[in-house]
């Protein structure tokens, strides 16, 4: 089991990863924090939209990103606005652990996505994923709060924020309740494009 655990969020100036009320994702906000991923040829081809799209180095961290996760983790509120959202065809194409209290059989989607409801905590969850993605990556899909649990249960190697010249001025932060006395950070690299930076920082226990 060689791969790193890691997550990748798209984020405000202002430190929000999302709106706080699931009926605003695909909102005018939302949308603009996204607005970076949208145009991107790999985008475009994972979730069937068509052909086209541009090519550079957004895209090829977004096509990254996807090529090194052997599976992922999320939390039931993603999960939730995912099942509504996502087309039949889930964007995953790997197995997928939703960490809840609701019992239910494995669901499976087109493409190669089945996702896995996991009811004893945040631990068991990774031990599946990492058993499923063999020597690939580990993804915490998220949302806000499952990505918390991790980071401060120090189970997170690595991790990106891809900032977007937004401001939400209110919403669901990323930090917000970090064990800052359990993490520390260092920067691995910086990279900007006309549209986003992406910050990622390997995460060290203090």
């Amino acid at each position: 089991m060689a791969g790193k655990v890691f997550f990748s969020v798209s984020m405000s100036l202002d430190g929000f990863i999302a709106p706080e009320s699931v009926g605003e994702l695909m909102g005018r906000q939302w949308m603009e924090l996204q607005g970076w991923i949208f145009p991107q040829r790999f985008f475009r081809e994972n979730l069937k939209l068509g052909g086209g799209g541009e090519e550079g180095r957004d895209n090829d961290i977004a096509r990254e990103t996807f090529e090194r996760t052997g599976a992922s983790v999320m939390g039931k509120r993603m999960f939730d606005a995912g099942e509504q959202m996502w087309p039949e065809s889930a964007p995953f194409h790997t197995p997928v652990y939703v960490v809840t209290h609701t019992e239910r059989d494995p669901w499976e989607r087109l493409g190669g996505t089945t996702f896995h409801f996991v009811n004893d905590g945040i631990e068991s969850a990774l031990d599946q994923a990492r058993e499923a993605a063999g020597d690939r990556d580990v993804r915490i899909a998220g949302g806000g709060a499952t990505i918390l649990q991790y980071l401060n249960a120090g189970l997170v190697d690595e991790f990106t924020i891809s900032l977007s010249p937004v401001l939400f001025g209110g919403g669901i932060r990323l930090f917000d309740g970090v064990d800052a006395s359990k993490v520390a950070l260092e920067q691995v690299r910086s990279e900007s494009s006309s549209r986003v930076t992406h910050l990622t920082y390997a995460v060290r226990r203090r």
